[in-house]
């Protein structure tokens, strides 16, 4: 397939899934199956990319980033607090990925491992929906310690591609009776750093190759990939929060389990 519509592609899927509780990371990896390309030549576009859909996080909730930012450089207790529960929050993921980095590109390249955990992240959102007893409608700066310590370990399940960084977290919240829509959005915030250190890892580590001409995907096809995902993810950003304060995360969970399961037949008739 040509490159510029893979591009464009990839774009899509990650724009749409990166911040549903579906697992991003785990469709690109089903797409490069279906799409049969060269999955290792697309691994660092898989990731870079990523930054587009965090950009339209940056945009879309810009006023709140921007008064937390303040309210740090002037040591108000609100921004403190919220920036406080994002870098904690990250700090697990952060340390755990780093240590792990060569067993989870491992795991990356297994499709049929994506299908079974999105399986059984289904199951366990349409279960953790059912039982579920948010409390009251507070900020991501108003959650205390406890519950964003928690938060930051589930975020870490995510490790595990086809599980979901926005689905574990999101859970994870629920579970510890955050709101649905604090819940989604202190999702979204802690995307930021996560996906930045994620990004800034990769380059760190493959940047050379890239720059040397040495991979088939190059700039171009990560700024196509970056622009698109963007774009995308600011449509379904907007329109997450509204759906889920109406209608819960159990769509989602049938969704990952009919779409789990379709992978694993259709990767056992290969």
């Amino acid at each position: 397939m040509n490159l510029t519509l893979t591009a464009i592609l990839l774009g899509i899927v990650e724009g749409v899934t990166e911040f549903l509780p579906v697992s991003s990371t785990g469709h690109l990896i089903l797409a490069s199956e279906l799409l049969g390309y060269d999955a290792a030549q697309w691994a660092m576009f898989n990731v870079v990319i990523q930054l587009g859909a965090i950009l339209a996080v940056v945009y879309q909730y810009w006023p709140t980033i921007w008064q937390a930012g303040l309210g740090v450089l002037r040591l108000e207790s609100e921004g403190l607090r919220f920036a406080r529960n994002i870098l904690v929050a990250f700090i697990p993921s952060a340390v755990l990925g780093l240590a792990l980095k060569d067993y989870i590109d491992i795991m990356l390249g297994s499709p049929e491992l994506v299908a079974w955990a999105l399986i059984i992240g289904g199951m366990a959102i349409i279960g953790i929906e059912k039982v579920v007893n948010p409390q009251g409608d507070i900020g991501v700066a108003q959650l205390p310690l406890k519950q964003v310590i928690g938060v930051g370990l589930a975020q870490c399940l995510a490790m595990i591609p086809g599980v979901s960084r926005s689905g574990a977290t999101i859970m994870g919240a629920l579970a510890m009776g955050i709101n649905r829509k604090t819940a989604a959005e202190f999702s979204f915030f802690l995307a930021i750093p996560t996906m930045i250190g994620a990004t800034t890892l990769e380059l760190i580590q493959k940047g050379d190759q890239l720059t040397s001409g040495a991979m088939t995907v190059g700039w171009r096809e990560i700024a196509i990939g970056f622009v698109v995902s963007f774009v995308v993810a600011l449509v379904v950003i907007r329109a997450f929060v509204a759906f889920v304060s109406r209608r819960g995360f159990a769509p989602f969970g049938w969704y990952r389990i009919v779409a789990g399961t379709v992978a694993l037949i259709w990767l056992g008739t290969r």
